[in-house]
């Protein structure tokens, strides 16, 4: 038995390769109480003779949101630094961009390190490497005595970690937790470097027992990262901070896969859960990749998919603000107590009551694990509130239309030509008005697509990325050979030499400040002529780093995931206003659209008839 596990905020999907599927309530105190509970449901089943009796997966694929929630809520340990000599404040003294340009009480989050748990280290590099100044790791200071990890970040050590070598050895062999800056995000850019190993550190003691827990839980548990591959379940405890975008990852990959099947190279992914919504723009077929993004207000250097998240779920509250205005989220219900309808004790209301009342969610309607669902509480939730379901839904809507904006308007994609992948167990709920906002071509709601994320981990290949700063920016001499010397490694690392491996550079015109990543140096003008509208002829170009990526192909194809549900359409169109209730999901569809059954079992939803006064029906 093959096993997905995604762990979300307020489910946890659980999907197995031979086509069973369930979702059960989180357990946020023990995360992986929640999986093990999803494993056992979908396992000793008789009538499937390759699953052992004892119903121990031979493999657990897992995505997990504790190292995002941990690190949202800032619960995680306490941190010490050790960094060079004069640069302690590094990490507080950060960029010069503002949280929010216009608003004067915005603040950044306080430092990850204070001020008296940061210590200086004597010995220097200079900017291209070399040794100005040798460092005496044993004089180094010893740690606070009740700090829970150390992370040391040296000057320039994306060149040269012999130094950071040095310190984490000596602060080591002391009986301390050490994260290095050269061993986990080993890239230029000191204030990035500095935070990403910091919020590593952070982690480890919050999410190595429980990933460790979970080894018990198959004969092999890989893990899902921020860059859409699986992981040994050992290197995702020692680098947690690759975990920040699990389970989002898995559903874009999914979501990948399921468009081009359908015939749309170009999509965006759209992942409604019970907490939050994450989108990712899908081109040519790919999720689109990013060398860095922001979590909790943290930027983290580490490989990923470019996922956008906002705090628009099922279980996001409705409230009105101090002015009067209706607000929905970010606040949620989560998964305890859950929106009012779950009848766990949940008093404000949220999403998911408001698609209730409105009838999107039927009547009568039972989520598995929780009975049938309370309208009448939910209704009294919205009057005690002072809101309407209608008012929500529309303040909601607008919350994620803008983040839909956010990766396709804004990064010059005509919506025009693109579906939208709707997925997530609220996702499906809210697509066809959301397409219809933005402009999209069609929405398609995948086979499953309440527990795509968890489909998307057993179709996401094996793999690791390693990257490595590139000193002389504009002597490109050396460079394939360097990527060949990176590319090995890779393939070490994944422990496998039949890994299929490709080199990148990121690369940019001298006095840029941002780069792209290309296949080769000569292909960087047009690759910048199609992300910017136009190139410099001539200009000459820096390469930054170099990455290497090993991957092994995914423990099940997605074809084979979906192939239970093809012809559950039976040639049948769908006109709208209808709604279609599966276990795993609820789909709306409005007046105005229709839709047939596309490739993999999945519904391809289209406008039919112009939209009526006043929005769809």
């Amino acid at each position: 038995m093959r096993v997905g596990a995604d762990s979300g905020g307020t489910f946890t999907d659980v999907v197995t390769a031979d086509g069973l599927t369930t979702k059960v309530p989180s357990t946020p105190a023990d995360p992986g109480a929640a999986v093990r509970t999803g494993i056992a449901q979908v396992s000793g089943d008789d009538a499937v003779p390759k699953r052992p009796a004892d119903g121990r997966p031979e493999l657990l694929a897992h995505g997990t949101t504790v190292a995002t929630n941990a690190l949202l809520e800032r619960k995680v340990g306490r941190v010490a630094l050790v960094t060079t000599e004069g640069f302690a404040d590094v990490i507080e003294i950060a960029r010069q961009d503002r949280p929010s340009l216009y608003d004067q009480w915005a603040d950044r989050p306080d430092p990850l390190v204070a001020r008296p748990d940061r210590i200086e280290a004597r010995g220097r590099l200079g900017a291209d490497g070399s040794e100005l100044l040798a460092v005496d790791a044993a004089t180094v200071m010893d740690p606070p005595e009740d700090a829970d990890a150390v992370a040391v970040v040296l000057l320039h050590s994306d060149l040269d970690g012999s130094h950071e070598r040095s310190v984490a050895a000596e602060i080591r062999s002391r009986g301390w937790e050490v994260t290095a800056s050269h061993e986990v995000s080993p890239e230029f850019r000191e204030y990035e470097r500095t935070v990403t190993t910091v919020v590593n550190a952070a982690l480890r003691p919050v999410c190595r027992s429980y990933l460790e827990g979970l080894a018990e839980a198959a004969d092999d548990v890989a893990v899902m990262t921020s860059a859409g591959a699986l992981v040994d379940v050992r290197r995702a405890a020692d680098v947690p901070a690759s975990l920040l975008l699990s389970g989002p990852a898995a559903g874009a990959r999914a979501a990948a896969q399921v468009a081009r099947a359908c015939g749309f190279d170009d999509a965006v992914g759209f992942d409604m859960g019970g907490t939050s919504t994450d989108v990712c723009l899908v081109l040519g077929g790919e999720p689109a990749v990013a060398a860095q993004h922001d979590v909790a207000g943290f930027p983290v250097r580490l490989p990923s998919l470019d996922v956008h998240t906002v705090g628009a779920g099922g279980g996001s509250i409705a409230r009105i603000d101090a002015g009067g205005a209706l607000v929905v989220g970010p606040e949620s219900a989560g998964a305890v107590p859950g929106p009012v309808c779950y009848r766990r004790g949940g008093t404000e209301p949220t999403v998911t009551d408001a698609n209730l009342l409105l009838g999107r969610i039927p009547r009568g309607t039972a989520f598995s694990g929780l009975g049938e669902l309370d309208s009448q509480g939910a209704a009294d939730a919205m009057e005690t509130a002072g809101v309407t379901a209608e008012g929500v839904v529309e303040v909601v809507n607008a919350t994620m239309v803008q983040a839909l904006r956010k990766v396709s308007v804004q990064r010059g994609v005509d919506p025009a030509g693109i579906a939208l992948v709707a997925f997530g167990g609220a996702g499906p709920l809210h697509a066809c008005e959301l397409a219809e906002e933005l402009g999209a071509a069609a929405v398609i709601v995948p086979a499953a697509a309440g527990v795509l994320s968890a489909m998307g981990l057993l179709s996401s290949p094996r793999g690791i990325e390693l990257v490595r700063s590139w000193p002389e920016p504009l002597d490109h001499s050396g460079l394939v050979a360097a990527g060949d010397d990176l590319a090995a490694s890779a393939v070490a690392a994944v422990g496998n030499p039949a890994a299929e491996v490709e080199v990148a550079f990121d690369c940019r015109y001298a006095g840029q400040s941002h780069e792209l990543r290309v296949g080769s140096v000569d292909e960087f003008g047009e690759v910048h002529r199609r992300h910017n509208g136009y190139e410099r002829a001539g200009d000459p170009v820096e390469v930054t780093a170099i990455r290497a990526t090993a991957t092994l192909p995914a423990p099940v194809s997605i074809e084979a995931l979906c192939g239970s549900w093809e012809g559950k359409w039976a040639g049948e169109t769908v006109v709208g206003p209808r709604v279609v209730s599966r276990e795993d999901c609820t789909i709306w569809i409005p007046g105005g659209w229709e839709g047939s059954e596309g490739a993999l079992g999945a519904l391809v939803l289209r406008r039919s008839s112009p939209s009526p006064a006043g929005g769809s029906s």
